[in-house]
């Protein structure tokens, strides 16, 4: 951030009087920008023992399998994001079933919240960003093709949790990966 949002003039990254972080401070009228995580969410569509996934055409990640997730916006909540997500990346109607995994993801600043859902009514097609979409048994998941480590982190416990039928929410953190 260069410029304030409020006036327009310049922004400089300083501690505010009261404050703990560096923050963009205008350096005109004062204006204190925070900057918070951005909120991803998504759910696990299920449909007669099957996971809806989709097949990604859009950055970062094109080509590679996720569930349908994504950003959620202003206004709506965590569920109601999940739900619009499915249906913009995979047409499809969920019920959702309740929350399953919260992931902390620090150093991209997001928090990635995911879903147990059911496909309402089994109908499902690729939406604009997604390349195609496909139901798999849990010994047809293309794991080598997926898009994230939190996708496929959720899926194999989700596969380990669904014999007992008991699917205890977690919360995990993400590190980056050193190479």
């Amino acid at each position: 951030m260069k410029f304030c949002s409020q006036c327009a003039s310049a922004v400089s990254i300083r501690i505010p009087q009261g404050d703990n972080r560096e923050r963009h401070v205008c350096d005109a009228c004062g204006e204190i920008h925070y900057q918070n995580p951005k909120i991803v969410t998504g759910c696990i569509p299920e449909w007669q023992g099957q996971i809806l996934l989709c097949r990604r055409g859009i950055e970062p990640r094109h080509g590679l399998w996720t569930i349908p997730a994504g950003f959620m916006e202003n206004g709506e909540t965590i569920e109601q994001a999940a739900m619009r997500e499915t249906l913009e990346e995979a047409c499809a109607r969920v019920e959702i079933h309740g929350l399953y995994a919260v992931f902390n993801i620090p150093h991209v600043n997001q928090v990635y919240m995911i879903f147990r859902a059911q496909l309402s009514d089994g109908e499902f097609a690729p939406g604009e960003e997604s390349l195609e979409t496909e139901l798999f048994d849990e010994d047809q998941i293309p794991w080598s093709e997926m898009a994230f480590p939190v996708v496929i982190q959720s899926l194999r416990r989700y596969f380990s949790d669904r014999p007992n039928n008991h699917f205890p929410p977690f919360v995990d953190t993400v590190t980056p990966i050193r190479r």
